[in-house]
Order: structure tokens, then C-alpha cells, then sequence
């Protein structure tokens, strides 16, 4: 069997920034372990799959598809960045004619729009609970050492911790930060936190562009020791910066070394709007 597949660089106009994806069409149904080999094979963080929901469908006239995603060892209940992929692969090398894509997933239905500066995907807002620093003290020493932290919360819906770190420190200090998640899963091994979320309050602008808040992402519990520029994260991180900004709309960057903006806007139905870019990179035949 032969297979389209593609790799797109998401949060990003610049190819080998931002964080790629591998796209993967289906045309008919894969045998349920083929789509963790193909992921394990294509070693990235994700590697989505976008199924036909009938016969009839195809990926040029069809607007609403299904659409899983895994990661080399699992799959996962929600990825922003393949589904930016997944939506870039369709609009912009598919060519499909309409102007927003539905997408069945674990997650319910996603929606992506195109606009004219890229794609705004409609994804679910999680809120972040505070969380005592003690029951996770362990996991955050590990991770970060002595780093000083002004705040703890916890997603039960997402099964992250997000850790706010000191005001006092700059994003420079966040994008150099060596962090240990080697250990992690040992330290926490009870299915709590399944990944972990370092933000920082954004910085004024001047000689570098002004951003809302920054971030780094980590998720060793389902093999992604860090995740370059993470959707799923910032449905956690729009809830609490949200409320600690007292803004609805935000311009947020990742600090992992190849880096990714998102725009973010608060919707009233209680979802966010997050937007971005997407380079496509490569595109082939799987042959499985």
C-alpha cells in the first residue's frame, strides 16, 4: 500500500522552524497498529492522520474528515500543531475548495479556517487549577533545579502542570534553561501529569518584538522530550494568562530552539482562536 504523506513546519512561515509534523492521508481504513509504526518510523513529535468519514468523500471537495494523532510511542488526545499541518497540507497543497475544515478527533470537533495571514484553528480552552506546590515539588526539582517559581497550576482536563516561573527573570533565561526530563516519568509515575508546561509573563517591546507570555513544553510521559511550538499547551496557557493579563487576545512565542508564534483570542462560547503559520517542507509516498 501506498501512501500520501507530508511534513509541515507549524507556528512558522520559515521552513525548519517552528514545529514539523508528518500529515498522512488515508484513503481507506489502516490497520489499528499500522498508525503507531508509521509515527514510530517518522520520529516526530506528532504524526497525524486524516481519514475520509465516507466513501464518497474525497480530500479536495470534502470539508469535514477524521483526524488522529500520535507521537513515536502513543497516541495523544490532542495536537494544535498537526492539526495546523494537517490543515495546511489540505488547503494549500490538496488545494481543497472550501474555507473551513472540520475535524472529528479525540478532542470532539476541531474546526481550521483559513485567513489571510494563515490558518485559525478553533480549539477547546482548558482551565488551569491552582496547585499545591508540595505535591509536585519533587517533579519541578527535578525538572529545573533551584529555579525560582512564582506559580503552580494543574489542567485535569489535559493532565499538565503548568509552572510559572519568577517574574524576575527574562526570556533569554527561559530559552537557555537546561531542563532534566530524562528522570520525569520516574518521579511522577502515577498518570497525573502527562506533560509539563514552563511559562513566563511576557516582556515590553523595544529591540525585540513585544509577546504576551513565553513558554517551553515537555512530555517525556508520551515520548516528546520537547516539543518545539505546542497547541495543546496553549490551551491551558490562554486560560491562565488570560486571566492573570485581563486580555482576551494575546501574542505569545515558545522559546525552544526553532521557535513559534501564536496568535491567541479568547472566544465567547468559551473556546480560543489560536493562529498561525505553516511551511510544508516534503512531501512523498509511504509505502507500507
Amino acid at each position: 500500500m501506498k501512501l500520501p504523506i507530508f511534513v509541515a513546519d507549524a507556528f512558522t512561515t520559515k521552513t525548519f522552524h517552528g514545529n514539523p509534523a508528518a500529515v498522512c492521508l488515508l484513503e481507506n481504513k489502516l490497520d489499528e497498529d499500522m498508525h503507531q509504526k508509521i509515527a514510530r518510523e517518522m520520529n516526530l513529535s506528532e504524526t497525524a492522520f486524516i481519514q475520509k468519514q465516507h466513501p464518497t468523500d474525497n480530500f479536495t471537495q470534502s470539508s469535514c474528515f477524521g483526524l488522529r494523532w500520535f507521537t513515536p510511542v502513543s497516541e495523544v488526545p490532542l495536537c494544535g500543531h498537526a492539526t495546523l499541518a494537517s490543515s495546511a497540507v489540505l488547503f494549500h497543497k490538496i488545494k481543497n475548495v472550501n474555507s473551513t475544515l472540520t475535524f472529528v478527533t479525540l478532542s470532539g470537533e476541531l474546526k481550521a479556517r483559513r485567513a489571510e495571514d494563515g490558518i485559525i484553528l478553533d480549539l477547546p480552552l482548558y482551565p488551569a487549577h491552582p496547585q499545591d506546590f508540595h505535591e509536585v515539588a519533587d517533579l519541578i526539582k527535578t525538572a529545573i533545579g533551584d529555579t525560582l517559581v512564582q506559580d503552580t497550576c494543574y489542567s485535569p482536563d489535559t493532565r499538565k502542570l503548568l509552572v510559572r516561573l519568577s517574574d524576575t527573570y527574562s526570556r533569554s533565561f527561559l530559552e537557555n534553561l537546561k531542563v532534566n526530563t530524562q528522570n520525569l516519568p520516574q518521579v511522577e509515575n502515577t498518570g497525573k501529569v502527562k506533560g509539563l508546561i514552563l511559562t513566563l509573563k511576557g516582556e515590553a517591546g523595544g529591540k525585540t518584538q513585544a509577546f504576551d507570555f513565553y513558554s517551553r513544553y515537555f512530555a517525556p510521559w508520551v515520548g516528546v522530550a520537547e516539543d518545539p511550538v505546542t497547541g495543546s499547551a496553549h490551551t491551558v496557557l490562554s486560560s491562565y494568562w488570560s486571566q492573570q493579563l485581563g486580555k482576551k487576545n494575546m501574542h505569545a512565542f515558545q522559546c525552544s530552539s526553532r521557535g513559534g508564534e501564536l496568535e491567541i483570542s479568547l472566544r465567547p462560547d468559551g473556546r480560543v482562536d489560536i493562529r498561525g503559520g505553516a511551511a510544508i517542507v516534503l512531501e512523498g509516498t509511504l509505502t507500507v
